[in-house]
């Protein structure tokens, strides 16, 4: 075995963190997670990962490890800090790397985590071989990698590239980060579910019922609440009302991306994360309301596709190259 055989990628999201073992061929050789959410501090949490990682460190050596890649919110990767995450229950500056190198005794590199997710696809997944790609993840908040000329873009402070926080309806929905009518407060997971949730109040307070299938309003009126993955296969069930959030969240991100493209001019985006696994349903507006604000000059030029990776490895693989 050659020495430094293997890196470790951790991917801090807003629910879950997911980690794992990688050879330089981006084989994830051993994978571990947990519930991010639950760890009141930021030590106690550190700690959890230690616990998940000494016995795979141990089993393949850890003379062997180069060293540990993270992509979490916020983190910037100049300093190696979480600045007040929007979507961590931490507010606080969190020196992330000097704590992650103190608990291991490696080397540790931290960046955001969908720009970690843009390395991994860049390196293993859809956007192999190209130089400008954007990739947008929509989970529990909504992220984003911006790649020109082959190259992340980090800004001079290291926090360039947050389209989750670009604002789109002043005076809107309220932001996790402190303002209002962010991007990912309408085209997250949980933004789909406020936009379903104030469609089925005002459904629920006597307004006329589409007479067609109404599957989501039963599930509402039964528990007073919807998931999102609930509206999902409500739409797969042609509910009016599953069908309209989608209308509605894929309207304000195509337009959002028609501006993005004005800007770095990319080849592809790029969707990952849970929302996007409702594939045509956000995809398809989105498509289509973004050619609809382009530039003339941009339109029919630009790929929307889908993560070439699986949810957990993305940002697994694209976290352990940093350490590369």
């Amino acid at each position: 075995m050659q020495p430094k055989s293997f890196s470790i990628g951790i991917d801090i999201g807003g629910t879950n963190t997911v980690m794992g073992l990688v050879n330089r061929r981006g084989d994830v050789l051993a994978q571990e997670w947990l519930l991010t959410k639950e760890y009141e501090t930021p030590g106690m949490f550190i700690q959890a990962i230690k616990e998940k990682l000494d016995p795979v460190i141990a089993g393949f050596g850890k003379e062997h490890i180069s060293g540990i890649g993270i992509g979490a919110p916020n983190a910037n990767y100049y300093t190696g800090e979480i600045v007040m995450a929007a979507n961590l229950r931490w507010k606080e500056v969190i020196p992330l790397r000097r704590l992650v190198e103190a608990a291991f005794g490696l080397p540790v590199t931290i960046t955001n985590d969908a720009k970690a997710t843009a390395i991994g696809e860049m390196t293993y997944g859809a956007a192999k071989g190209m130089k400008d790609f954007i990739i947008v993840t929509l989970g529990t908040g909504v992220g984003s990698g911006f790649v020109v000329n082959g190259q992340l873009i980090y800004g001079h402070d290291g926090f360039a590239g947050e389209l989750g926080h670009v604002i789109v309806a002043r005076g809107g929905r309220s932001c996790g980060c402190g303002r209002r009518g962010c991007l990912e407060t309408y085209t997250s997971a949980t933004g789909i579910v406020r936009t379903a949730t104030e469609i089925l109040e005002r459904l629920a307070h006597g307004q006329e019922i589409p007479e067609q299938k109404d599957w989501l309003l039963a599930v509402w009126n039964a528990k007073g609440s919807v998931s999102s993955s609930e509206i999902h296969k409500a739409a797969l069930a042609g509910d009016p009302v599953a069908l309209e959030v989608f209308e509605f969240t894929g309207k304000i991100l195509g337009e959002v991306l028609a501006d993005m493209v004005a800007i770095t001019s990319p080849e592809a985006i790029i969707f990952f994360g849970g929302l996007a696994k409702a594939g045509a349903f956000i995809l398809d507006p989105v498509r289509r309301h973004m050619e609809e604000n382009l530039l003339a000059v941009f339109r029919n030029k630009v790929n929307i596709i889908l993560s070439g990776l699986e949810e957990c490895d993305a940002a697994i693989l694209g976290a352990a190259a940093l350490s590369w």
